[in-house]
């Protein structure tokens, strides 16, 4: 198991964690001895996460929390620092991926992407931050790490209120990482820049899933060995951005 300075096993927090990158990240890091700590809105979705991650070994909690809500944020995290075990990682990976017209779009629309995107990265990150920087002692005292997304260095056609969050987002975490790094905490933003093995993309991309034979999408795994690379990186090497794409995907 993964310890701290006050011997109790450390947690790695994953807020968003889906059926695909998020959950892969949660198992990564519990079958290297952490605990997994992962979040949905609907506490249920998580079940089929929470019993593979036990059948492996792991040791798993999950919580209905939405990230956007600061009081629920604030409750979350003291709730698992106090009953738990200390936060040792956190993974912000909410998505909010969804493609509109600008002609189309609405403020509420655009406003609640990015509170899903950014906002609610800026809370966990926060609170989280909040905590790491208490501890006492010296030497590296966690990691934050955000998943961004193409739209994080491109807006394209479709995707104003997406990309409007995902730029704010990496922003954030550039912010964090100058504030934070002097401090002992890693700081990093990943660029997933290209289509995911998942249920979304075989349903509604065949000819792009087709790609999966030839490497050429993601593999929800091999993101999740990254992110704990990223976490065990010695504070003299610390990488602060890092992009993960196909061999044939266009940058």
């Amino acid at each position: 198991m993964t310890t701290t300075q006050t011997g109790k096993t450390g947690v790695a927090l994953v807020i968003g964690a889906g059926d695909a990158t998020g959950g892969a990240i949660a198992r990564r890091f519990a079958r290297a001895g952490m605990v997994a700590c992962v979040t949905r809105r609907n506490a249920d979705k998580l079940e089929p996460l929470l019993a593979q991650i036990r059948a492996e070994g792991g040791i798993a909690h999950g919580f209905g929390s939405d990230a956007r809500d600061e009081d629920a944020v604030v409750a979350l995290v003291e709730q698992i620092e106090t009953t738990i075990g200390p936060i040792e990682v956190l993974v912000f990976n909410i998505g909010a991926n969804a493609p509109s017209s600008i002609l189309q779009e609405t403020t509420r629309r655009y406003t609640k992407i990015w509170e899903m995107a950014c906002l609610a990265g800026f809370l966990t990150g926060r609170e989280v931050a909040r905590r790491m920087v208490a501890r006492a002692g010296e030497g590296p005292k966690g990691s934050i790490i955000f998943t961004g997304a193409t739209a994080s260095v491109r807006g394209s056609a479709r995707f104003a209120a997406f990309a409007g969050a995902k730029h704010a987002l990496r922003a954030l975490a550039q912010s964090m990482a100058r504030e934070l790094g002097p401090l002992g905490i890693h700081v990093a933003h990943v660029i997933i820049d290209g289509a995911i093995d998942t249920a979304f993309i075989r349903d509604n991309f065949p000819e792009r899933y087709a790609l999966k034979d030839h490497d050429g999408i993601l593999n929800p795994d091999h993101i999740a060995d990254q992110y704990w690379m990223l976490h065990r990186q010695p504070r003299d090497a610390w990488t602060h951005e890092l992009d993960l794409r196909p061999w044939i995907e266009k940058f």
